[in-house]
């Protein structure tokens, strides 16, 4: 799976696309709403040119609704990437002819958040994200977060729902981009608490935030030290509860643990 920085980079700039995928742990390339109208057609050109990885490659292509699916789509299918972002994902009928990819999810409206365990189950969704800024949008609002940067409660909800919607089908979920450049402690606080919280990573529209996310994500070595010390007392322990360090450890606990270890390799 991709992770733990998924980096955009707009699909009408070719001559970034190879600056953004090294900078980053998997590249996506946006015909969405990275791209003009007008640049919508050059843009598939560039992306049907391009020769990226196509293990660490992702296309975000366009809603049906839009009409500019088909042509998107075209252009992919002459590509060797067979991984896409759908964005305005809701329905099961919106990713009626996507069988061939693998399809990251994209809940950003009310109906996409609220059917976000229904494209959890579907087989050629991959993984879920989620999006707050159409999603407020889309409910009549005019602000995802407060003026001091935190989310309002109905975004923290959809990132929750998102979230338990991908672990409940055994999906990957990432978590949204933080839009402010400048607040680098703010995006690093959402970043640890994605870690923390189980997403797979974070998508960023900047390189900057790269090695933030990366960072945030990869477990400190007290964490390592920690995780290696429970597994290695339960090896040694004959029950399956006991007490390390005054904490009570069982087999959620284990399982932390041992994603802690899998997160540091």
């Amino acid at each position: 799976m991709f992770g733990p920085a998924l980096l955009f980079c707009p699909a009408d700039r070719p001559e970034r696309y190879d600056k953004a995928a090294a900078a980053s742990d998997a590249v996506i390339i946006d015909l969405e709403d990275a791209v003009s109208l007008g640049a919508k057609a050059s843009a598939r050109a560039a992306l049907a040119a391009s020769d990226l990885d196509p293990a660490r490659t992702i296309v975000r292509i366009n809603p049906r609704a839009t009409g500019l699916q088909e042509a998107d789509l075209a252009a992919l299918r002459q590509t060797d990437y067979r991984t896409l972002m759908l964005p305005k994902a809701e329905t099961e009928a919106d990713l009626s002819d996507l069988d061939e990819f693998g399809v990251i999810a994209l809940c950003e409206s009310p109906l996409g958040v609220r059917n976000a365990d229904v494209l959890a189950s579907m087989d050629s969704v991959i993984a879920l994200t989620w999006g707050a800024e159409d999603l407020v949008a889309g409910l009549g609002g005019s602000s995802s977060r407060f003026a001091d940067g935190r989310y309002r409660s109905v975004a923290l909800f959809a990132r929750s729902r998102v979230l338990l919607a991908a672990a409940g089908a055994g999906k990957a979920a990432f978590d949204t981009v933080h839009l402010d450049l400048a607040d680098e402690l703010g995006l690093r606080a959402e970043a640890e608490d994605a870690a923390a919280s189980g997403f797979a990573g974070a998508m960023c529209i900047h390189p900057q935030q790269v090695p933030i996310i990366r960072s945030a994500f990869e477990p400190s070595a007290d964490d390592v030290r920690w995780a290696v010390a429970v597994l290695a007392a339960a090896a040694d322990s004959v029950n399956g509860v006991f007490s390390y360090e005054g904490r009570m450890v069982d087999e959620p606990v284990f399982r932390q643990a041992r994603r802690i270890i899998d997160r540091s390799n």
